[in-house]
């Protein structure tokens, strides 16, 4: 297949708001294709050229990419710089520009590819201009749109406002003409998360072998999430006796541990599927040494004080997150890492295993005489709700988030969130006693003394999963220091676009000064969550502010809409509870003075 046909389409896809045509425009496409050529536009539609766990990393500055279409269109720098401010997108630069192509025009998706692998690959001493030369010699030999969409992809800025759910109904519609496959696919995906793989599969061998997916150790499973609930007699009411583990603030690990040849590797990666292994040196050493040939497990790494052993805050345990000095750190910042669940063991998947079986595995794990900074986490057996408060209190007496209580006969479901596990935080009161992860889709500029920052609040938003978009939540103006508005500011610049991302609903009264692309995302507290007839969510957060950053958390990893709809029934039982209590409060207090 021609890559320019692959722009084509995607210029069509740029043009188009309504996910049901994006989504057939993508199965036509998928439909021609390859399986090997299927897989490279599943991953570069996604802005990659690799699964998301490996990643696609070009390193390659906007200034130089002003050089290289200065270069191409034979004009300066500064005029590139002028067209670029003017109209938003230096793609849209070269498509509007007048110039001829030296070569051949019919490249096809697999050379781009490799093209653009050995461009991705190139590093050390001089290497931006080596890359500046590669870039150019690969644009002048394709059309207009095919440069266009090569330039945004280098850049991080192809931004088609669609997911990987879109890629998943692309693929069911490429079969069957509807979405009747989408539960299969993504149950695959959910146990193999390589969006590239899934394609390639469904094409070489149809269905059947995406019914019998399989765990594939160095590859990720997307992990399973807890839903939320208020009290600890609404825990047991729902899901009766029940075990209950502490809920870290940590790095939440997905830890792989498997032969490559005649090596061991161990690869972690984190929530958002990213991969962190050369972060963490001193549990890699730890794990090594764990009683198995190969296993897949999952926990969460926790910075802690050397000297009394107390856990520290999640702003502490993030500083880990570096590519630099690592080694340093972790003197620094020491981490333990508790292992909460075992998905895999010596070429077995334990998905289908219960938890009660999945743990009595992962303790044979560990040797009972040693102490190290990587062990199981505690479990507690749990028959009423006074116990399960009990152990809730004692908890939060030692600075921790609160539980998570998980059925003992429940299996293990990637990608899913279910009342298999259940979050239980803080006692509510009536107000918002939770945080809540939210995505930033633009700023706007400041008064008064925010003046000179340029920033003086951010529009924040939750994401909708049913409908692959994100919706306004609330406009935020506190919680960050002068400087740290300047770095939001900056933040927010580098991924900025000119126009409201077609993935970003936003009612005209919220449309923001900048927009950005739905990348960051923030820590969020507020009083309550209200209902608004403003907000796209359909609720509001009252006098929120921003508490920090969650690195490890893509954009679609963040709160949920449904969430937010939990939440509020949660304040909600709070408030009726709380206004009980004082019912009965009074009333006892006239029965006393009667």
């Amino acid at each position: 297949m021609k890559f320019s046909v692959v722009s084509q389409v995607f210029n069509e896809i740029e043009q188009e708001n309504s996910r049901l045509k994006i989504t057939k425009l993508l199965s036509d496409l998928f439909a021609k294709a390859t399986p090997h050529e299927a897989s490279i536009i599943a991953y570069l539609s996604l802005g990659d050229l690799n699964p998301v766990y490996v990643g696609t990393k070009f390193n390659f500055a906007e200034k130089s990419m002003f050089k290289v279409v200065a270069s191409l269109l034979d004009i300066s720098v500064q005029t590139v710089a002028g067209k670029r401010k003017s109209l938003g997108d230096i793609g849209l630069v070269i498509e509007q520009s007048e110039w001829e192509s030296d070569g051949e025009t019919t490249f096809s998706v697999a050379q781009v590819n490799q093209e653009l692998q050995r461009f991705l690959e190139i590093a050390g001493t001089g290497s931006q201009e080596v890359k500046e030369k590669k870039l150019l010699e690969l644009l002048l030999r394709l059309d207009k749109l095919s440069a266009k969409y090569v330039v945004r992809a280098v850049l991080g800025k192809l931004r088609l406002g669609f997911s990987d759910m879109t890629l998943l109904d692309a693929f069911s519609w490429m079969k069957t003409g509807d979405k009747s496959l989408r539960k299969t696919l993504e149950n695959a995906y959910n146990i193999s998360a390589d969006i590239g793989l899934i394609v390639e599969k469904l094409k070489s061998h149809g269905i059947e072998e995406i019914e019998h997916m399989q765990v594939i150790p160095g590859v990720p499973i997307r992990p399973a999430a807890a839903e939320r609930l208020s009290s600890a007699s609404a825990v047991v009411k729902k899901i009766g006796a029940c075990v209950a583990q502490p809920k870290l603030d940590g790095f939440r690990l997905q830890v792989h541990v498997f032969k490559d040849g005649k090596k061991k590797e161990v690869r972690f990666f984190s929530r958002n599927l990213q991969d962190m292994s050369e972060m963490f040196p001193e549990i890699k050493r730890e794990v090594l040494c764990l009683k198995a040939k190969e296993f897949v497990a999952e926990g969460e790494a926790i910075a802690y004080d050397a000297e009394t052993g107390t856990f520290l805050p999640f702003q502490e345990t993030v500083k880990r997150r570096r590519k630099y000095g690592i080694e340093a750190m972790a003197q620094d910042v020491p981490l333990k890492l508790y292992f909460f669940d075992l998905l895999y063991l010596d070429g077995k998947s334990l998905l289908e295993k219960t938890h009660a079986q999945r743990r009595k595995l992962l303790l044979s794990l560990f040797s009972k005489q040693k102490e190290s900074i990587v062990a199981p986490l505690e479990e507690v057996a749990i028959e009423t709700a006074k116990e399960l408060e009990e152990y809730f209190t004692q908890n939060i007496a030692l600075g921790l988030e609160g539980l998570v209580i998980k059925k003992p006969n429940s299996v293990y479901q990637p990608g899913k969130r279910n009342f298999n596990w259940i979050k239980l935080k803080r006692q509510e009161t009536g107000h918002l006693d939770d945080t809540i992860d939210c995505v930033i889709l633009g700023y706007y500029a400041g008064h008064g003394k925010r003046a000179n920052f340029g920033i003086g609040a951010l529009l924040v938003g939750v994401y909708n999963k049913k409908e692959d978009r994100f919706e306004t939540i609330a406009k935020i103006g506190t919680g960050l220091t002068d400087k740290g508005w300047r770095t939001q500011k900056k933040m927010c610049d580098e991924i900025s676009v000119e126009n409201k991302p077609k993935n970003v609903i936003c009612a005209k009264e919220l449309v923001p000064d900048v927009w950005v692309a739905p990348k960051l995302v923030c820590l969020i507290r507020a009083d309550e969550i209200t209902v608004s007839p403003s907000h796209s969510a359909g609720f509001a957060c009252r006098f929120p502010r921003i508490m920090g950053y969650r690195e490890d958390k893509s954009a679609r990893e963040a709160t949920t809409v449904k969430e937010i709809k939990q939440l509020y029934k949660i304040q909600f039982d709070g408030k009726t509870r709380k206004q009980r209590k004082k019912k009965a409060k009074n009333v006892a207090g006239q029965k006393a003075i009667f």
